[in-house]
């Protein structure tokens, strides 16, 4: 049996666990927003017209701050087409997705919905197709608490004080050429400076995003960043990472391995953004705001082409996940969780039916996709500070990223409970793993309160409408290879194949 080693010292402190690390993000695509959180007429529909199935899923998946309205979405978007009367709002094409936007949700709606589900909303500006008045004339809806035109037209749509909206993104991918306005990298600091200045000096506490990279594999990544930040270095706070993994060609080691992407996509970053602070001779650091990753099988929407015909929330990249993507997920939150530090703020792409890990039928169920298992765990279970994770583990080669740990683990320690909570995988196709963890810098008071493990026979099993259930977390002892015992100031478990674990310890 392979055997590894996990060390921990509560001394070793990487940072704070950051709750907006638990981040989603509702795009108006495909069927996020309509039939997604918003159904009037369904069983489950409030007076706003609200699932409440899935708020009661949002909740319980720990969401604590929503990106909203997008995406690229938000790169044609006219926000005020959003506000008002519903029945006099325009319906618009969306070319981002070909469909058509019927604008029956904007920003009042959806911060209804934000204050239901308890969450912080993280506000997109379209710097695509607009610009640095537009980016105002929005702030001055959201958050002028009165006595102007927008804060008073905001008060007689119903929402008389402001909502008090802190983050702010300027734009979306528009290092991307896809992108409905697209930039160089010289044109786009210019704006996000400007953009940034101008906001600030409406309300200076803001906290801005500048964009960042859309991929890892952009040819311009990194020189992106430089260039956006020697502009916007001093007026935002964060610069935006996006990343999205699948399994191509069957290689489901290279897979497995995804967050060792993700560590070096956050490294590399880090890097540059430090250089260009250190070139400003600034002692300000940007932090990462990885406001788009997850699982998500770009190369079949890539061979699908968006539909024809221009409809209303059309079914657009509702991806099926299964057990592996849910091992992949629950290990690209080990990685955010390790670059606490720096990265402050993330957003799982998306909330509800577009690569989501909450699914719905129109009038009817809604349900937990495989990925929602270890989001909502670590997020329920993550608590005080990161601890910084000692980790003695076999290697295995891929195809993709070369060398990579079998097993992979962060840890997070609240000092006023004295709870130790270790997230782990075993990334090994065949064979469970013996792991100790070694607890002896804690004293000799700890011991398990509780261990979940995520894991299958069939890798490729996934919750359906008709088996809504068919993959979910079991106490890791459940398991037929699984095990757990302690001894003194160690913990041994045995993780299964292919597995996602998330051990508690309490005195």
């Amino acid at each position: 049996m392979l055997r590894a080693r996990v060390v921990l010292n509560p001394a070793a402190v990487v940072a704070p666990v950051n709750r907006r690390t638990f981040g989603s993000f509702v795009e108006h695509m495909g069927r996020c927003v309509y039939t997604g959180i918003y159904e009037p007429g369904h069983p489950s529909a409030d007076e706003d017209g609200f699932r409440t199935d899935v708020l009661a899923l949002a909740r319980e998946l720990g969401v604590s701050m929503v990106r909203y309205p997008g995406g690229n979405f938000v790169s044609g978007y006219r926000w005020e087409d959003g506000v008002g009367p519903a029945e006099q709002r325009p319906r618009r094409r969306d070319l981002a997705w070909r469909s058509i936007e019927t604008n029956q949700v904007g920003i009042d709606e959806f911060a209804k919905w934000a204050e239901k589900a308890d969450v912080e909303i993280m506000y997109a500006v379209n710097l695509g197709t607009r610009g640095v008045q537009e980016a105002l004339d929005v702030h001055e809806y959201i958050n002028h608490p009165e006595g102007t035109e927008l804060s008073e037209r905001r008060r007689t749509n119903g929402a008389e004080k402001p909502y008090g909206i802190k983050l702010w993104c300027l734009g979306n991918e528009l290092d991307g050429p896809w992108q409905t306005g697209h930039k160089t990298a010289e044109e786009y600091g210019l704006l996000a400076a400007s953009t940034a200045r101008a906001l600030k000096s409406a309300e200076p506490d803001l906290e801005l995003v500048a964009c960042g990279s859309s991929s890892s594999t952009m040819p311009t990544f990194g020189a992106w960043e430089s260039t956006v930040l020697e502009h916007a270095y001093d007026v935002v706070e964060y610069v935006s990472c996006h990343a999205y993994y699948e399994e191509h060609d069957g290689d489901l080691g290279s897979f497995l391995a995804s967050a060792v992407d993700m560590d070096h996509f956050v490294n590399s970053i880090v890097a540059t953004a430090d250089a260009v602070g250190a070139r400003l001779k600034s002692k300000k650091k940007i932090n990462l705001s990885f406001d788009e990753w997850n699982v998500w099988y770009l190369s079949r929407f890539q061979s699908a082409p968006l539909p024809k015909e221009w409809e209303v929330a059309p079914r657009v990249i509702e991806d099926q996940y299964n057990v592996a993507d849910a091992v992949v997920v629950g290990n690209l939150l080990i990685s955010l969780l390790r670059h606490s530090d720096r990265v402050t703020a993330a957003c799982q792409a998306q909330l509800v039916n577009v690569i989501a890990p909450i699914m719905t039928e129109p009038g009817g169920p809604a349900w937990r996709q495989t990925i929602f298992h270890p989001f909502a765990r670590t997020a329920a279970l993550a608590k005080g500070d990161v601890l910084e994770t000692r980790i003695d583990s076999p290697t295995y080669e891929t195809a993709r990223y070369g060398s990579a740990p079998v097993i992979d683990a962060v840890a997070t320690h609240d000092a006023a409970t004295g709870d130790v909570t270790v997230f782990i995988v075993n990334r090994d196709q065949q064979n469970p793993v013996e792991l100790t963890i070694d607890l002896s810098a804690f004293g000799a008071d700890l011991s398990v309160a509780d261990s979940w493990t995520l894991t299958d026979d069939d890798l490729r099993a996934a919750n359906t409408r008709d088996e809504p259930e068919r993959v979910t977390l079991r106490p890791t002892t459940d398991i037929p290879t699984g095990a757990l015992t302690e001894a003194g100031t160690e913990v041994r478990l045995t993780l299964p194949r292919v597995s996602w674990t998330a051990l508690r310890l309490s005195r």
